[in-house]
């Protein structure tokens, strides 16, 4: 039997990663940008064993259906290839993470399985490796595999395609990351079929390719300057962009929920009120705040007017992909 564990962390985009030019590799239209945070994680297991006569899938100790196994078995083929073992696997992950509610549960769940494989497959990838296979399993999961801010290059390519860490001086160690959590539930329409559709339908897709380009340099600039402003800035307007585009598309949709708005206002809000503080939002109705950590306390406090205790998270800057000890097989 071949095991192995790994723990990634969510990744929040702040120039962000919306619709594909390759469905089967994976490879985005644009290059995107993101700060790994430290609060929401996903730790997961892989089993390789000769006696087991299918793949399984258990997501928080649940045995996943027919369809969910069968996007984890195609990510374990990847991993069966380079290693030249045909043994199906038993995956175990626990996310702690919101699945599937704009909280990037993808992004750490593939990349802990990426590292999980090479772990229990001892196939010695670099993480550059490690992001180009974490990258076939959900785009966003190959950022993930490091810690801090990190580019996503689209690449043209399976080996061009990958991320790599933006230096910053640590200066994202100064920042947070306030969750507002509107709705924990499944989404109507999810990551994969939205990006689709917009890409497909969307009359303003080609003016948000042509933004976003600028978008990653504005913001790479911002983090090399350490300009808490300028970086929120094109974050907010960045995030807006790309939601605009779901409105154009056919039929239209959008991930906003009324309290989704509320807490948009809010936090421009408490920007007026002289705390500085940026909002985006993923696929999903959740709002995150970027702000500077010395501005937490008197945020929270702030955004407690409007939400409860209990949907307010504040995230910090997380570490990279971190492979575990496997507990004893039973």
């Amino acid at each position: 039997m071949y095991n192995g564990k790994a723990r990634a962390y969510t990744n929040i985009a702040l120039i962000k990663y919306w619709g594909k030019k390759d469905k089967e590799l994976i490879l985005p239209m644009n290059n995107s940008l993101s700060l790994t945070l430290d609060a929401f994680y996903t730790e997961t297991s892989v089993s390789f064993s000769k006696a087991y006569t299918e793949d399984t899938f258990s997501l928080d100790g649940v045995l996943q259906d027919e369809k969910a196994t069968a996007k984890i078995s195609h990510f374990l083929d990847l991993a069966r290839k380079k290693a030249g073992l045909p043994y199906f696997a038993h995956v175990e992950s626990q996310n702690f993470v919101p699945t599937a509610a704009g909280l990037a549960s993808s992004a750490s769940g593939l990349a802990a399985l990426a590292g999980a494989c090479n772990e229990a497959l001892q196939l010695g990838l670099s993480d550059k490796e490690l992001s180009q296979l974490a990258r076939r399993g959900s785009g966003s999961a190959c950022r993930s595999i490091f810690g801090g801010f990190v580019e996503w290059e689209k690449g043209y390519s399976d080996t061009t395609s990958y991320a790599q860490v933006v230096p910053s001086n640590h200066w994202e160690d100064e920042l947070a990351m306030i969750f507002i959590l509107i709705n924990d539930q499944q989404k109507d329409v999810s990551s994969r079929d939205g990006m689709e559709r917009t890409v497909a339908t969307s009359d303003f897709y080609d003016g948000w390719l042509d933004a976003v380009a600028r978008d990653i340099q504005t913001a790479k600039q911002a983090i090399a300057n350490k300009d808490f402003q300028a970086l929120g800035e094109v974050t907010e307007a960045n995030g807006l962009k790309m939601h605009a585009t779901t409105l154009a598309a056919t039929p239209p949709f959008t991930y906003w929920s009324p309290d989704s708005l509320k807490a948009m206002n809010k936090v421009r809000q408490i920007r007026q009120n002289g705390l500085a503080c940026y909002f985006t939002m993923d696929a999903g109705p959740n709002v995150k705040v970027l702000c500077q950590k010395k501005d937490v306390a008197s945020i929270l406090t702030a955004l407690q007017e409007e939400f409860t205790e209990e949907q307010l998270t504040c995230a910090y800057a997380g570490q990279g992909l971190k492979s575990l000890e496997m507990e004893v097989s039973k």
